[in-house]
């Protein structure tokens, strides 16, 4: 029998105009502090979006979220918040701001297998 890890997962959502409150979610970011494990998966609605925003750029929001993956991946090319240990990425990435990209606030879980439950929860809240 497996064990069950104690995962915080978040909902990435893309505010166009922050002003008006409205998003879209747009990627899940999910993280286990035992197992060191963070991962980013998102998408950009282009359809979406420019229904809520018809003048939103879209390709900066792909590179911002570009981003957002590099940095939980603790890529080289992420930045300096990219050095962080795990779960200081996790924090700083699902920290409150007010901004075209926001989070949730973590939600806890168990799971059996991180990887499934990242794509579980990407495909049931996303898309």
């Amino acid at each position: 029998m497996q064990d069950k890890h104690l995962y915080e997962y978040a909902i990435i959502r893309v505010v166009p105009r922050v002003e008006r409150e409205e998003f879209i979610n747009a990627g899940v970011i999910l993280f286990c502090k035992r197992q060191r494990f963070i991962k980013v998966l998102y998408t950009v609605n282009e359809t979406k979006l420019l229904a809520l925003c018809p003048d939103f750029d879209t390709q900066q929001l792909a590179l911002n979220l570009e981003s957002f993956e590099r940095i939980a991946r603790g890529a080289k090319n992420g930045g300096p918040i990219a050095l962080f240990e795990a779960a200081e990425r996790f924090r700083w990435l699902t920290a409150i701001r007010s901004s075209v990209i926001q989070t949730s606030r973590p939600h806890p879980g168990f799971s059996d297998n991180l990887e499934d439950t990242a794509n579980r929860l990407f495909k049931n809240i996303v898309l």
